[in-house]
C-alpha cells in the first residue's frame, strides 16, 4: 500500500507541475499508458493471492482513477489558459465598421432579356431554349433557306470543324435563334407562343456588328392567327419595352425564307439633341424583321399548315439595349471592362416587372 500511496503522490505531483499539453500528455503515458507504471501495477494482480486482490484490487483502481480526473482537469484548465493567452493577442474591436464588400451589376444584355421575358410572359409566351452548336438542317433546311443562300457560305457562318472521313451531317454556330421554334413546334405542336432569346453566331465585326450577339425570335402559332395579331403584339411590347404610353409601327414589305409575307418593322422616333424618344418625331427606325410563318417552316415543324397558322418576328438584344439606355458602341458589351459593367449595369435587386418599372 506503501508503494500505491507514493505512486499516487508522484503523479499528482507531476500533472500539477504540467506547464503545457506534450508534458502532461507525458505524464499521462508513464502512468496509465500500455507500459505505464500504473498499468503494469494491474496487470500484477494476477499473480496475487485472493486476500491480497481483495485489497490491492480496490486501491489500484482508484488509484487509476484519480489519476485520470487529474489528468482531465489539468489538460481543461491548460486549455483554458492556452485560450485566454489567444484573446489577449488577438484582441478585436468589434465595433469597427466590416470591410466593405464590391458589389457587381447586372449586364444590361441579361437585364433586356429578363424585361422581354416579363413582357412576353404577361402575353402568354413562355421560353424556349436549345442548343448553340446546330445542325445545318435545324438552323437552314428547316426554315426553308435554300442551299444557294449567301447565308449558307462559309463568310457568314461558322462551320464545326470534321474530320476526314466524318460523314456526319454538317454542324454550325447557329446563326439565328429560328432553330429554337422548329424545335419548339416539334415537341409541343400547336398551339404554340414561344420566345426564344439567346446567343448567336456570325461573321461580322465593326461598331454596330460582334461574331457573337444576342437575339430574341417570337413564333406564335393557332388557328386563324393573322398579321393583325402580329402588328398588335408588337405595338404592346414596344409599349411596355420603351416605356411609352403611344408608339407607331411601319411594317415595310421585305423577304425572309422563313416567312411569307415578310415585314421589316420601323417605329416612329425622333434624335432631338441627340436623344432618342420612341413614339414622336418625323423619323423612322428599323427595330426588328416580322412575318407569317411558310408554310414549308411550319410542316418541317411537323405542323400541318393546312389548319394552323403562325406569325414570327426577330429582333437584336443588344441593338434595343444600347437603343433604350443610350449605350453607343455595341463592341463595348464584350469587352468586360468594369467601368462600363459599373456604369452601364443593374443592381441584382432591379428585377423588371411591369407595374413597378421594367428597369427598376
Amino acid at each position: 500500500m506503501d508503494a500505491i500511496a507514493d505512486l499516487r503522490a508522484t503523479y499528482l505531483d507531476q500533472i500539477a507541475r504540467a506547464s503545457y499539453p506534450d508534458a502532461l500528455e507525458a505524464v499521462r503515458l508513464a502512468a496509465l499508458g500500455k507500459k505505464g507504471e500504473i498499468s503494469l501495477k494491474m496487470r500484477e494482480l494476477g499473480r496475487m493471492t485472493p486476500e491480497e486482490r481483495k485489497i490491492a484490487g480496490p486501491a489500484l483502481n482508484a488509484l487509476k482513477d484519480e489519476i485520470d480526473a487529474a489528468l482531465k482537469a489539468r489538460r481543461a484548465a491548460l486549455e483554458d489558459a492556452a485560450l485566454e493567452e489567444r484573446l489577449r493577442g488577438e484582441w478585436l474591436d468589434v465595433s469597427l465598421p466590416g470591410r466593405p464588400r464590391p458589389r457587381g451589376t447586372v449586364h444590361p444584355v441579361s437585364q433586356v432579356m429578363e424585361e422581354l421575358t416579363a413582357i412576353f410572359a404577361d402575353m402568354g409566351f413562355s421560353v424556349a431554349e436549345g442548343p448553340q452548336v446546330e445542325t445545318d438542317w435545324h438552323n437552314f433546311d428547316a426554315l426553308n433557306i435554300p442551299p444557294e443562300h449567301p447565308a449558307r457560305q462559309e463568310h457568314d457562318t461558322f462551320f464545326m470543324h470534321r474530320s476526314e472521313g466524318d460523314n456526319r451531317p454538317p454542324h454550325v454556330l447557329r446563326t439565328h435563334t429560328s432553330p429554337v421554334q422548329i424545335r419548339a413546334m416539334q415537341d409541343q405542336g400547336a398551339p404554340l407562343r414561344v420566345i426564344a432569346p439567346g446567343r448567336v453566331y456570325r461573321m461580322d465585326m465593326d461598331q454596330t456588328h460582334t461574331p457573337m450577339f444576342h437575339q430574341v425570335e417570337g413564333l406564335a402559332v393557332d388557328r386563324d392567327i393573322s398579321m393583325a395579331n402580329l402588328k398588335w403584339t408588337l405595338e404592346e411590347f414596344c409599349r411596355a419595352f420603351f416605356e411609352v404610353d403611344e408608339v407607331e409601327l411601319r411594317f415595310r414589305a421585305s423577304h425572309f425564307p422563313f416567312t411569307e409575307p415578310s415585314a421589316e418593322v420601323d417605329i416612329r422616333c425622333s434624335w432631338e439633341g441627340g436623344q432618342l424618344k420612341i413614339g414622336e418625331g418625323d423619323d423612322w427606325m428599323e427595330i426588328l424583321g416580322s412575318g407569317m410563318v411558310h408554310p414549308k417552316v411550319l410542316e418541317a415543324g411537323g405542323i400541318d399548315p393546312t389548319r394552323w397558322q403562325g406569325f414570327a418576328f426577330g429582333l437584336g438584344i443588344d441593338r434595343i439595349a444600347m437603343l433604350k439606355y443610350g449605350i453607343p458602341d455595341l463592341r463595348a458589351f464584350f469587352e468586360s471592362d468594369l467601368r462600363w459593367l459599373r456604369h452601364y449595369g443593374f443592381s441584382a435587386l432591379s428585377v423588371p416587372n411591369l407595374h413597378a418599372g421594367l428597369s427598376g
